[in-house]
């Protein structure tokens, strides 16, 4: 396997479920997050998110940020609805918004620690190869590769590799990967389990017929010799997740990064 991994992507998403904004370069948190990444989240009266796995709806918001991130600017999909907030100081004005978008109340959180990760073990930043996710839109006639990206969400795509190249980033349960983006430190953990939302239109939240059938089928086929197989109890993984030691926090990941693999050192997650 010839590989010359560098980072040739970065994918930021200010409020969780939501559309995301490419960077040039981006920050750790303590919490091995990256800064201002899922800061926001959209939660219900009972306290769950309101993401795309529960409403359709998600799918059809389109939204933008300044670039101070202080201002969100929100249109839905196929109509003339449109508004632009604040974030600082027009949160209730917002959430009103959002409320009646939804047709019930929604409330904007906020964690500048942590943001809203859907790993709770795993807070870094997720990780895949431009290749993987070239061949795995191959499996899907009509659906573009930009399209594709915006159903898988990682935050870190990483180029100079062959497809599901990413996949020797973990390895057995109780152990991960060490591996350098620049000169942060990453730990690699397991495959990302996906969700229902990689099987729809990102803007529309249509379903692709068999999606999943079709992505176990041949995520299974096309396993990697360098991966771990007994990390996949089922082949609806795709990506991995990572944390990152509170050794790293201030430091910087920047587009053009290589990626640099130390070695493997045990893990207290699996």
């Amino acid at each position: 396997m010839i590989a010359s991994p560098h980072l040739a992507r970065i994918s930021i998403y200010p409020i969780k479920s939501l559309d995301g904004i490419f960077m040039t370069q981006a920050t750790i948190l303590e919490s091995g997050a990256l800064k201002t990444d899922r800061e926001f989240a959209l939660i219900d009266e009972k306290g769950n998110f309101v993401n795309g796995k529960r409403n359709a709806k998600v799918h059809l918001l389109r939204v933008q940020f300044n670039d101070e991130l202080q201002s969100i600017s929100l249109k839905v999909q196929g109509t003339e609805q449109k508004a632009t907030f604040n974030l600082d100081n027009e949160k209730t004005e917002l959430e009103a918004w959002l409320s009646y978008y939804f047709g019930f109340v929604v409330q904007l959180k906020q964690n500048t620690i942590t943001g809203f990760p859907d790993d709770l073990n795993a807070k870094g930043a997720t990780i895949i190869s431009t290749a993987t996710i070239e061949e795995v839109t191959s499996w899907y006639p009509g659906i573009s590769v930009e399209e594709m990206r915006s159903r898988l969400r990682a935050n870190l795509e990483i180029d100079g590799v062959p497809a599901f190249w990413e996949d020797c980033l973990f390895t057995e349960a109780g152990q991960c990967v060490r591996f350098t983006v620049g000169d942060v430190l990453f730990e690699g953990i397991n495959p990302c389990q996906r969700c229902v939302v990689p099987t729809r239109d990102a803007k529309t939240g249509e379903a692709t017929i068999n999606f999943q059938k079709i992505f176990i089928k041949k995520r299974r086929e096309t396993l990697p010799k360098w991966t771990v197989p007994a990390r996949f109890n089922h082949f609806y993984r795709l990506s991995v997740n990572t944390n990152v030691p509170a050794s790293e926090a201030g430091k910087v990941v920047r587009v053009g990064d290589a990626l640099a693999i130390i070695g493997v050192s045990e893990s207290q997650l699996s």
